[in-house]
């Protein structure tokens, strides 16, 4: 049965305060960069689920801040939708909720299977809170959190389903990702893209609608 719209506000407000409040992974001794970083409205029926938070995200509170944000709402623009209109819209969120800090040999350090475990309620709640139509899990770790260890063309450029929820696995855009510069791996993008418009373009448009009808 889906919950009241006014008692999903409710529930997302104080499970965002209790995600901005967390401090599990520092007491735990990682060496990660608070606050948590959460954001995002109760009408959404479609998710983008990164990694974890880059710099640029920590110090703006919003995800996808940085260079590969940039490039993330480019694809969308395909779709004549601005990056404004993609945050008002789509729920966008991640495995982890801190900034993870530097990898030594270069690029954001990947989350370890402790603090995934530590974040992972946090994204439970978020998933049977919004009960999303449309996921899509950008980059290598978010598509195997959901669907499983599989090369990362064989995932790209299709559709999974699970549990009723349609799975659309996007690369992850970051400039430190050499797999976009392959043609072949360009053209799953623009397939896997495709999903995404027949898929979740029409659910992010009625959630835009419904804000128009709000205001």
């Amino acid at each position: 049965m889906p919950i009241p719209i006014d008692t999903k506000r409710t529930s997302l407000m104080r499970h965002q305060e209790t995600v901005r409040n967390c401090r599990q992974c520092l007491l735990e001794g990682f060496q990660v960069s608070p606050p948590p970083v959460v954001s995002g409205r109760p009408e959404c029926q479609v998710m983008i689920i990164g990694q974890a938070p880059a710099l640029a995200s920590m110090e703006s509170g919003r995800n996808f801040s940085g260079r590969a944000g940039r490039i993330l709402f480019s694809w969308f623009e395909r779709f004549g939708l601005t990056e404004d209109q993609v945050r008002a819209s789509v729920y966008i969120t991640a495995l982890t909720r801190c900034y993870p800090g530097r990898n030594p040999r270069g690029g954001d350090r990947k989350p370890s299977p402790r603090e995934l475990a530590l974040c992972r309620p946090f994204l439970l709640t978020e998933l049977d809170l919004l009960a999303p139509h449309v996921v899509l899990p950008v980059g290598q770790m978010a598509i195997e959190h959901f669907l499983g260890k599989a090369p990362l063309g064989t995932r790209v450029g299709g559709v999974f389903e699970k549990a009723g929820v349609s799975f659309i696995p996007l690369p992850h855009p970051s400039g430190a990702s050499r797999w976009l510069n392959d043609a072949v791996n360009k053209r799953l993008l623009d397939e896997a893209l495709e999903c995404v418009r027949e898929l979740a373009l029409p659910l992010i448009r009625t959630t835009l609608a419904l804000y128009d009808e709000l205001d």
